[in-house]
């Protein structure tokens, strides 16, 4: 099973785990716009590929259907600008499981990314540097003394690390509370964006933590004070479940609405099928909706997206026609034995 519909610790809140590595291999200047350039660096990796391992195989993005691309975008595998910026000259690894994805010829030269369901950040790191060790060894990185790994970016330099994790806090904003928290985060030097990365939306209750720091800080120190944060914020949000459940009836009654409507609806937007989500995975994780199990809620929040709907029934379609087909994908979901 791929790890976006596994289950794992603190999977009530924390939705995600990622681990990404900034890195440039010697020999290729760094921002590689011509297409010789960019096929000369897909060459090399492709050549080291068996002996780096790990089950990547090897795609180009322009081998790909606009469906299949943003379907890895909707699962946070590739970012919305990789797709944009690199469209036909970008390549990408993955593994079968798709908890590693590496892009290549994006900002950096690889942007290596290990993902994980839940707070899994140590065991996510550990894989990450497995990886990262395997890939330098094969390939070689452009690594100062002094700064440490270059990246194109100068806010990368450094470990070029970056750790996220993306938290549902439902309950946090039915009780106001939610711009409170996250100024906090703000203040520990922590970055706060939506769920698909830096200039997207924050919607359906759903955030992305992210650290800013990467220069002067090891990798086991970024984590260990992304993991203070996040576990802060698993607090107070059960806190905040907690007070909702005072109104025990309210809440079943706000829950339920969500959920029929859902559940009986002819034709859904993505946008409304997102908001309505929030409401039926805090009821399921709270043991108050008892319609649906935990991997029942991933596989709706998966195939009720626009390109993950068309994969999973194997069609394209228009927007009125996806409101039509989304209806009829989550009937089939929950009435699944």
């Amino acid at each position: 099973m791929n790890w976006y519909l596994q289950d794992s610790q603190d999977s009530d809140v924390v939705v995600s785990t990622r681990i990404r590595f900034a890195r440039n291999i010697n020999g290729f200047k760094f921002n590689l716009t011509k297409k010789e350039e960019i096929e000369a660096l897909e060459n090399k990796v492709q050549e080291n590929l068996k002996n780096i391992g790990y089950g990547l195989k090897f795609f180009k993005l322009k081998d790909m259907d606009d469906i299949t691309k943003m379907s890895l975008v909707e699962k946070n595998l590739i970012s919305p600008d990789f797709i944009l910026k690199s469209n036909d000259t970008g390549s990408i690894l993955i593994n079968d499981e798709e908890n590693i994805c590496i892009m290549i010829g994006e900002e950096d030269h690889l942007r290596i990314q290990v993902f994980s369901q839940g707070l899994e950040l140590e065991s996510t790191l550990n894989l990450a540097i497995e990886l990262d060790q395997k890939i330098e060894e094969n390939l070689g990185y452009c690594v100062s003394k002094k700064y440490g790994y270059l990246t194109a970016c100068p806010s990368n330099v450094g470990t070029g690390m970056r750790a996220s994790v993306m938290v549902h806090l439902p309950a946090l904003a039915k009780t106001k509370n939610t711009r409170k928290i996250l100024d906090a985060i703000n203040n520990f030097g922590m970055n706060i964006r939506g769920i698909y990365g830096e200039n997207t939306e924050m919607a359906g209750d759903m955030y992305q933590i992210s650290n800013k720091q990467t220069l002067g800080i090891t990798e086991k120190e970024i984590v260990n004070n992304l993991k203070i944060i996040v576990e802060k914020i698993v607090e107070q949000e059960r806190k905040a479940r907690k007070l909702l459940t005072k109104d025990e009836l309210a809440l079943e009654d706000l829950i339920y609405r969500s959920y029929g409507l859902f559940s009986n609806c002819r034709r859904i937007s993505y946008d409304e099928s997102r908001e309505l989500l929030s409401d039926i995975k805090l009821g399921t994780d709270l043991g108050i909706l008892k319609e649906l199990t935990d991997l029942k809620v991933k596989q709706l929040y998966l195939y009720t997206k626009p390109a993950n709907l068309q994969k999973r029934i194997g069609q394209q379609y228009d927007a009125i026609e996806r409101d039509i087909k989304r209806a009829e994908v989550i009937k089939e979901i929950i009435n699944e034995k």
